[in-house]
């Protein structure tokens, strides 16, 4: 087995710690933690059994093959090249990181070191999106043509204990969810070629309601409500629509409408169902059975699977190609908003 350490303990690695050392414990071990706040790791690693570090250099210096980096988005760079110049291989949270720029140098240094880099999300790779994926594949709603995708809520400053970074730069809603909405959609559809885009700064300041830093003021520096029009290759045009300005609404999180039918996709946040699809001239919904058991929460998922790709000797299936191209496609509905005309993406998800 594979050896993972993690760093980054903040409020999304319980489940990683949990899934890593519970459903996957057999598949992978983990073996050490980091963090800038060492109690963290300390209090993680205790209850987990595993070593604590008090710096990244210390941890790449450990017994670990793969570095699994939950850090803030603005340290993803930073820690997954340190992890790659000291020969790990890397998987980092969403987004992959925040600069295109800094993704090419990712892939190239990992290329150069003959490492794995992949990159959340993972969610792709459970029971929903992979049960809509093979209804295309069989043509049960026949060619796709359009598609649309939502995500909307009022932001993070109402639940998440330390909201900040969330309206700074590498933030918004775009960068925060939207890669688990264009991951799916690149994976049901393909590669999207061009996007247009327009986005707003609906207020300049949030008011955290959440403890411990209920009251404190956020000042917003990126765009919270952002709309993109995506062309795919293969013909099919999608909308999408995330936002931190909305208190309710009524729309899907997404569907896909073919030329047979129509299919109904689950939270692509989420790892199980229920998917619907409706077929020409069918006056109800069927629901789909799902066809793999990877339903419940199972964050660690895409790691996982890269370890055993590593060992196996194959591609895996998080890639950092793919993680890539939704951080190029994001990019690219900001600057086609900034600058009122399209934008021809630069990488492809494979």
């Amino acid at each position: 087995m594979l050896r993972i350490g993690v760093a980054g303990i903040g409020k999304i690695s319980c489940v990683y710690l949990d899934n890593l050392t519970g459903m996957f414990g057999k598949r992978v071990k983990l073996t050490a933690l980091c963090d800038v706040i060492f109690e963290r790791a300390e209090k993680a690693a205790a209850e987990y059994h595993v070593k604590a570090c008090r710096t990244l250099d210390e941890m790449l210096g450990a017994d670990v093959d793969i570095v699994l980096n939950l850090s803030q988005p603005k340290f993803h760079f930073d820690i997954a090249f340190a992890s790659i110049k000291a020969g790990k291989h890397v998987y980092n949270e969403k987004p992959l990181c925040t600069k295109r720029e800094d993704a090419d140098v990712l892939l190239k240094a990992a290329a150069e070191k003959k490492l794995r880099l992949g990159g959340a999300p993972d969610t792709f790779l459970g029971a929903g999106l992979q049960t809509c994926r093979k209804l295309i594949d069989d043509g049960r709603i026949g060619n796709p043509v359009a598609a649309t995708a939502f995500m909307m809520n009022h932001g993070p400053e109402h639940w998440h204990p330390s909201p900040e970074f969330f309206y700074k730069q590498g933030g918004g809603p775009m960068f925060d969810v939207g890669p688990y909405y264009l991951t799916a959609l690149v994976h049901l559809l393909g590669t999207v070629v061009r996007v247009s885009g327009s986005a707003k700064i609906s207020s300049p300041t949030r008011t955290i309601t959440s403890e411990p830093l209920n009251g404190a003021i956020i000042n917003v520096e990126v765009p919270t409500h952002v709309a993109g029009v995506l062309e795919f290759a293969g013909g099919a045009i999608g909308t999408i629509i995330t936002s931190f300005d909305v208190y309710s609404h009524t729309l899907p999180c997404m569907e896909i409408y073919g030329t047979e039918g129509t299919l109904r996709v689950p939270d692509p946040n989420t790892f199980g169902g229920p998917v619907y699809v409706r077929r020409f001239r069918e006056e109800k919904w069927s629901q789909i059975p799902l066809i793999n058991t990877y339903t419940e929460d199972c964050r660690g998922l895409g790691v996982t699977e890269m370890a055993e790709a590593i060992e196996q000797g194959r591609p895996h299936r998080a890639s950092a190609e793919l993680a890539y191209h939704v951080l190029d496609v994001m990019h690219g509905i900001h600057e086609a908003a900034g600058e009122g005309k399209y934008y021809k993406t630069v990488s492809k998800e494979q």
